[in-house]
């Protein structure tokens, strides 16, 4: 995938597929970025970010990490709770506080969580 930034700034990150974080890096308006097959990436606005992205292969497929379209939303709160060691109450937050089929900003104590997400 292709990244194009046309305003404002952000902070992009990019995983590969083993979960390790390849970029953590600010964009502004007139930088390019380019994301390789398979890779998940976030982007955090800091100052009316907007960008066009262009997929590179026909084949290729969006997978959204949170929100009301995520495969998270779809499993049941005791496989939340086991599979990421967090309480019911965590769990819940996570499948239905999210609408926004993003994830944009990491809150404390929920970073390692993003990380085993993004590994899964």
């Amino acid at each position: 995938e292709i990244l194009y930034c046309t305003r404002g700034q952000a902070r992009i990150q990019v995983v590969n597929d083993n979960g390790q974080n390849v970029l953590d890096q600010q964009v502004q308006k007139g930088q390019l970025v380019v994301i390789p097959q398979g890779f998940a990436y976030v982007v955090q606005s800091q100052n009316n970010f907007e960008w066009i992205s262009f997929k590179t292969n026909a084949n290729a497929m969006i997978s959204t990490l949170a929100g009301r379209t995520s495969a998270l939303r779809a499993l049941p709160l005791e496989v939340l709770t086991n599979a990421y060691q967090i309480s019911l109450e965590e769990a819940r937050r996570i499948k239905f506080n999210t609408l926004e089929t993003t994830l944009t900003q990491a809150r404390s104590g929920q970073q390692q969580l993003i990380d085993q997400i993004v590994e899964a």
